[in-house]
């Protein structure tokens, strides 16, 4: 592929990154309102095939397109966004619009206010023109839900772009704008970054301000490139009192991203310790991820996976006894709209006793317990984010089964339980041109650094393979 190819990809004002949108905008090369318009105009394309948007409201993103023109025009804008076109995923609440959390067991109400991701990504005068699809209740890495129609994959239309946050993804390599807004608690922006070619940082915990707040649940940046993450985190990370639990203001230069692969530690991680066996192509990519840090001087090491498969047993029965909790509040007709696959796998969860339960969650205290211990002697992990490289788009999960549910989240659900920042970046494709996802994990609290060794591996894969085209096109 020459380089006028890898350029032309780029050219079209939807396809632009956010970092070069503004530049346009401060130079007057082009307004938010002609961004917007070809952004609306490339959905039109894409998505009656990938059905990747829940809650679109073109008409309100022209008003708010229009007086982001404006401020350019008149010199007034101070907004670190402005006029950048952006969408949020179904379960982060944005006033006014009702939050189905991906199932039709959820009654349509509208929310009160914006939660904290999206307050600040309008605050930062950001465009945001629709919501993102995502399954029941946010427990699938798939684009199937009761609610939204099946979210399919741009980079082949029988596969699946993973999930939960499954319209973020798709609409991400479609080219629908630069910013995507997910959350994650199992691997649920990095699972369908890796499957739909893009960057996605799973923050440290705490670090983006979240409403409704649980353990492990973060919110996360969905982009094409590193430097639009960068980018995104520096509005997301500002602080936020409706989350308890929070980390303190922290002034991080989010830009600063350079970081010397010289004498780094990095242990190269091949084996969970759980989960579905590493098909050989995403085992190659990780491979060659660790060799590129290792040609440009970082010390490399081959490192064990710190679950079990009584870690992943023991996850599994807490989350079923939590999701039985929310749906036993439900009346029986309500309950019954739930996808058969969630309202199977959280039934189970009545009968667990209590010591089950508690066993399960101490599990998560086992996790953070291995991540101490594995990052004392490291600085980064490179991993797989997961162990297929795809699966058909009308399955729940790679095995479709309820019984073995999080069989493919044993590279990704530890950083959370364990608060690690982890990014997840395309690593390379498979022989038919699908993209394969790598992982960069770093200590708590080093959201900068991973995001700084993301920017340093897009510089050591070299060119990417154009962006998916819309059927037709």
């Amino acid at each position: 592929m020459s380089e006028e190819e890898v350029s032309d990809t780029v050219t079209a004002l939807h396809d632009l990154s956010a970092v070069d949108m503004i530049a346009g905008f401060r130079a007057r090369q082009f307004s938010p309102s002609e961004v917007l318009d070809e952004v609306l105009a490339h959905v039109g394309q894409w998505e009656p095939h990938i059905k990747a948007l829940y809650a679109f409201d073109p008409d309100g993103a022209r008003e708010a397109a229009r007086a982001s023109t404006e401020r350019w025009q008149k010199g007034d804008s101070t907004k670190l966004l402005d006029g950048v076109p952006v969408t949020i995923k179904d379960n982060i609440a944005t006033k006014g619009t009702p939050v189905p959390l991906g199932t039709a067991a959820t009654r349509l109400v509208p929310a009160e206010a914006d939660a904290p991701p999206a307050a600040r990504l309008r605050e930062a005068g950001s465009i945001i023109f629709s919501k993102t699809t995502m399954p029941d209740f946010g427990m699938l890495s798939s684009g199937l839900s009761s609610f939204h129609p099946l979210t399919r994959n741009p980079w082949d239309l029988k596969q699946n772009p993973g999930g939960s946050s499954a319209g973020a993804g798709a609409a991400g390599a479609a080219g629908y704008g630069p910013l995507h807004l997910g959350t994650d608690i199992g691997g649920s922006v990095r699972l369908p970054a890796c499957w739909c070619g893009l960057v996605a940082l799973k923050p440290s915990l705490g670090r983006v301000p979240i409403d409704p707040p649980y353990v492990g649940r973060v919110a996360g940046p969905m982009t094409r490139t590193v430097d639009d993450a960068a980018l995104m985190m520096s509005v997301l990370a500002k602080p936020d009192r409706r989350d308890g639990m929070s980390l303190p203001p922290n002034d991080i230069h989010w830009k600063t991203l350079d970081k010397p692969s010289r004498k780094l530690r990095i242990g190269l991680m091949l084996d969970a310790g759980a989960g579905q066996p590493l098909e050989k192509d995403v085992r190659d990519v990780a491979i060659k991820a660790a060799k590129a840090f290792e040609t440009a001087g970082a010390v490399v090491s081959e490192v064990k996976g710190i679950l079990t498969h009584e870690m992943v047993d023991g996850l599994d029965k807490f989350w079923r006894a939590r999701a039985w909790d929310d749906l036993s509040k439900l009346p029986p007709e309500q309950r019954n709209r739930t996808l058969p696959y969630i309202l199977n796998w959280a039934e189970a969860g009545a009968k667990l006793s209590g010591v089950d339960v508690i066993r399960g969650f101490n599990t998560t205290m086992a996790m953070r317990a291995g991540a101490a211990k594995l990052f004392a002697d490291i600085d980064y992990v490179i991993s797989p984010v997961s162990p297929v490289v795809k699966f058909a788009a009308e399955l729940a999960a790679p095995l479709n089964d309820p019984d073995r549910p999080f069989e493919h989240i044993c590279y990704t659900v530890a950083w959370n339980m364990a608060e690690n920042p982890a990014i997840s970046i395309n690593g390379g494709y498979d022989a038919s041109g699908f993209p394969i996802g790598v992982q960069i994990i770093g200590r708590r609290f080093d959201d900068l650094g991973v995001l700084a060794m993301a920017k340093a591996f897009e510089t050591l894969r070299g060119p990417q393979r154009p962006w998916p085209s819309a059927p037709g096109k």
